[in-house]
């Protein structure tokens, strides 16, 4: 990879699309873009004394075409090669979110990209063997790499700080934890079943008060860290953790827990989700999901195409809107509401996440990991970080009652 600036002269001629990509920056209404072209001129956009303000450094016209083409997807990639830079992701990607509207096709790309990602997108369907594949992409990457900038609740969702932004971060993944087992009102003895325990954090937590978990997951190395530290905890008798596909689970739970594995599922397979959780529980019993959600308005042009998040990171995956969830939710018999909505701590997580992760960037590079793949981490993260932040993105705990 050449991330070094691109040598271009005042008198070179900017390209077309390049040109284009430069007239919808002076639609730029909040805030305002400092922009350096591979010259090294320099051009303001927006209002220089408006907020947010951001930089972005070209080193390459490509990255501008890139961006223009594809939208987000497009600047992944040219930031992965080093084309676009800038020294704030975050703000650099809350500026483009307030100022969406005026400049779409930078966020969403061209009509025939939106075609394009959303049916490659659909050709990645969260099938049995597609689950098993497409969560291997992410999870399956070295419990080690995680290791290094997760929190020692091993924790990957959002942490709950109550209002205190200040408190350690697992203290305040331990309150999340904390606030599912009282909004369920489990008690010692209770049989819990977890879809998608991850390496073991709520499993762990709820054990430790006499709770028992049965806790699925389709990732094998998480599987085995998990186990790990169940072992180590001395908690065996009371949790029980295996490789399962939730379509596989049989019996009943006095509950059911699942934490942002919702959003892997899939919209084709969201009936079958909650008929699994409708069956699962016994009567009158409830479970508490966790979902990062979009809203209802954004949606339908959200479900037609694909984005960064879902092409790179998480392919297969989907958010739900609130309202779609609960939907789907009643039609399995399932009586649904929203218990909590925390997007901005989500946003807190993230930067912890972020700071910890640039922290330990030499042992990242110590593991085998390329420049290429330590900028798209950064980026997701920043780009996820951003969507809190600004509220395109939110995160719920619903309540889930069987009816019937």
């Amino acid at each position: 990879m050449n991330l070094s600036r691109t040598l271009y002269s005042s008198r070179t001629p900017i390209p077309a699309l390049a040109r284009v990509f430069l007239s919808l920056l002076e639609k730029i209404r909040c805030g305002h873009l400092v922009l350096i072209m591979p010259s090294g001129e320099q051009r303001v956009f927006g209002d220089p004394h408006g907020s947010p303000s951001a930089r972005l450094e070209v080193t390459d016209w490509r990255g501008c075409e890139l961006v223009l083409r594809a939208g987000d997807i497009g600047f992944a990639d040219a930031y992965r090669h080093g084309w676009l830079n800038t020294p704030d992701l975050t703000a650099l990607l809350r500026l483009a979110i307030r100022n969406e509207d005026a400049v779409a096709q930078t966020v969403w790309g061209n009509r025939l990209a939106r075609l394009w990602y959303g049916l490659l997108h659909r050709l990645r369907p969260n099938t049995r063997a597609g689950s098993r594949r497409n969560i291997h992409a992410h999870y399956d990457i070295g419990n080690p790499f995680y290791a290094l900038w997760l929190d020692p609740t091993w924790s990957y969702s959002s942490a709950w700080f109550d209002g205190d932004l200040q408190r350690p971060l697992a203290d305040a993944q331990a309150a999340k934890y904390q606030r599912i087992i009282d909004t369920l009102g489990l008690r010692p003895g209770m049989h819990v079943l977890e879809i998608g325990c991850g390496w073991g954090g709520f499993a762990l937590h709820a054990a430790r008060q006499g709770i028992r978990v049965h806790g699925v997951t389709i990732s094998e190395a998480q599987l085995a860290l998990a186990r790990e530290r169940v072992t180590e905890a001395g908690l065996g008798t009371l949790v029980t953790l295996a490789l399962c596909d939730y379509r596989d689970i049989a019996g009943r739970y006095d509950a059911v827990v699942s934490i942002e594995m919702f959003e892997a599922v899939g919209e084709r397979f969201w009936p079958g989700f909650f008929n699994v959780l409708h069956d699962r529980l016994v009567p009158g019993a409830s479970a508490l999901l966790q979902s990062i959600t979009i809203d209802e308005s954004r949606f339908l042009a959200y479900r037609a195409s694909s984005d960064f998040i879902r092409h790179t990171i998480f392919p297969g995956g989907m958010l739900p809107s609130p309202e779609r969830l609960l939907d789907t939710a009643r039609r399995a018999n399932l009586a649904g509401r929203v218990s909590l909505a925390f997007g901005r701590d989500y946003a807190e997580t993230l930067r912890r996440w972020r700071q910890a992760f640039e922290a330990r960037l030499a042992e990242v590079r110590q593991q085998g990991f390329d420049e290429e793949f330590i900028r798209l981490w950064r980026l997701y993260l920043a780009y996820c970080e951003a969507g809190f932040d600004e509220a395109r993105t939110d995160v719920v705990q619903f309540v889930l009652k069987r009816q019937a």
